[in-house]
């Protein structure tokens, strides 16, 4: 039962439960069987992670997570190692209740968690306390239990899910176990991959349990991570007409930076041409500093229009401000029909005076933006990212990236795409813009809005993490900008997680 880094599918906690009731009809197995070899998963996953460890000590929740742990302990101590078995409470539900009497029956100790309790020195902790089940924060004894974990020091390794981690969204209403390692079960949880996740699972892998490909193929997982992709080779009687022409509208008083971002990632990317329309005190700084770019100082409508018209593709916000100028030549903009990438102050806008696109159009909010769309608190949008970024796809008739770790691409039919790449040092200044020029590069070479969210988000993320391979501290926005061109010509992958 070998386990694997990801599977592309990933599914709700309605779907995992009914996935587990297929696997179990198909196989003819009990749930008990199917929780020993999730025990055996789990046991192979400590093995490889912590060879050396001669002790081992298991925390237990009353459900089948803390069954999984029980059989756990079992299969652990016939393989030599010392086990000591942590439990929160006096009896086990259902399958589990059957994992503890084994645990017991071959002479297994438990001790009871009463709070203030200590654990037992030992090489590797266990975390079998929640599974997909808990959507609310642990109680306070299971909250001081998680917190006894992370002092201890020791290596943690999380079954499932990491205890206090909402399986479905990826939020944590309270105490939440911090994984070295998470070993998950059959499917994707959709929830692993997005949000707080990324603090907690540590280092994932899907065991599959021996599940064969066809016994769930009737649940349509909810969800899909994002594979690595470049764009195809030009042909070879290409010219720049032939690659589309972007047209960047923002850079506001001081805001030059913005614009140049957007639209030299947009020439890295692969668009044939790139203009920018800004400020005129730009003008002579980003002709200078970035020639290829054709910069035009726009002091109103008047002076964008002839630009608008020659353009293929709209990248509308950075740097844009929300002044009186901001709005008029965003107004323009929309008013152009003409395919777009909207982002920052062009959010905001839109918040302002909400409508929805016939034309094809990426949104890229971060939580703050994606929360003044929707008109709720950052704190909503953080509780269920899922939702939001399908709420915003809905209501706004376009392809919704909703920014983050574990950036999530959502279209109004309700498709949704798990950006598994990125890096916190991507969490500075212009990387947004950065992706604004990239996604509206692919739209301008002829991906649809879908198709060119999905591969922007990819590529930008990857080029950022190849980027962090000199320390994700002090990582700048332009240093995306080699490795970029690289990916999207399809000559690198040296840090590509997901196959």
């Amino acid at each position: 039962m070998p386990a694997h880094p990801h599977s592309s599918t990933l599914y709700t906690v309605e779907q995992v439960r009914e996935v587990e009731r297929a696997v179990i009809a198909a196989m003819r197995i009990s749930g008990h069987d199917l929780m020993r070899r999730a025990a055996s998963a789990a046991l192979g996953s400590l093995r490889r992670h912590w060879p050396q460890a001669r002790s081992v000590c298991i925390c237990c929740g009353p459900g089948n997570n803390g069954g999984d742990g029980f059989l756990l302990g079992v299969l652990a101590r016939e393989a030599g190692l010392q086990v000591e078995l942590v439990a929160l409470g006096t009896t086990s539900h259902g399958d589990a209740n059957l994992a503890r009497s084994e645990w017991e029956a071959g002479g297994g100790r438990i001790r009871l968690w009463e709070g203030e309790s200590r654990l037992p020195v030992t090489d590797v902790l266990v975390d079998a306390l929640y599974g997909i089940g808990l959507s609310r924060a642990p109680e306070p004894s299971a909250a001081r239990l998680i917190d006894a974990l992370h002092a201890s020091g020791k290596p943690l390794l999380a079954l499932d899910v990491p205890s206090g981690l909402d399986a479905d969204s990826g939020h944590c209403p309270g105490a939440v176990v911090r994984a070295d390692v998470t070993v998950t079960f059959i499917v994707g949880k959709r929830g692993l991959h997005t949000g707080r996740a990324a603090d907690q699972v540590g280092q994932l892998e899907l065991a599959s349990l021996g599940v064969p490909e066809g016994a769930h193929a009737h649940v349509h997982p909810d969800a899909q991570l994002l594979l690595a992709g470049a764009m195809p080779p030009r042909a070879r009687y290409a010219n720049k007409g032939s690659n589309g022409h972007v047209l960047v509208i923002g850079g506001e008083h001081g805001m030059a930076g913005a614009v140049r971002l957007a639209g030299e990632s947009a020439l890295r990317a692969g668009a044939g041409l790139v203009s920018v329309a800004t400020r005129a005190e730009h003008a002579l700084a980003l002709n200078v500093g970035r020639p290829e770019l054709m910069v035009h100082a726009i002091d109103g409508v008047q002076a964008l229009v002839p630009l608008l018209e020659r353009a293929n593709v709209l990248a509308l916000g950075p740097g844009l401000g929300q002044g009186d100028w901001a709005h008029l030549l965003w107004q323009a903009a929309l008013d152009a029909d003409k395919p777009l990438v909207l982002d920052a102050d062009g959010l905001n806008l839109l918040a302002r005076k909400p409508c929805t696109f016939t034309m094809p159009a990426v949104l890229t909010p971060h939580p703050g933006e994606a929360a003044r769309l929707l008109g709720v608190s950052i704190a909503d949008v953080e509780r269920d990212r899922f939702s939001a970024v399908r709420e915003l796809a809905r209501c706004y008739a376009a392809t919704v990236v909703l920014k983050g770790s574990g950036s999530l691409i959502a279209d109004p039919d309700g498709r949704l795409d798990v950006c598994p790449w990125g890096n916190p040092g991507m969490a500075s200044g212009g990387m947004g813009d950065l992706l604004t020029g990239v996604v509206a590069a692919l739209m301008a070479q002829g991906c649809t809005a879908w198709q060119a969210a999905c591969l922007g988000v990819g590529l930008h993320a990857r080029a950022g993490d190849l980027a962090a391979q000199r320390g994700e501290r002090g990582l700048l926005a332009s240093d995306l900008l080699a490795p970029l061109r690289a990916l999207g010509n399809g000559l690198s992958s040296r840090t590509d997680r997901h196959e």
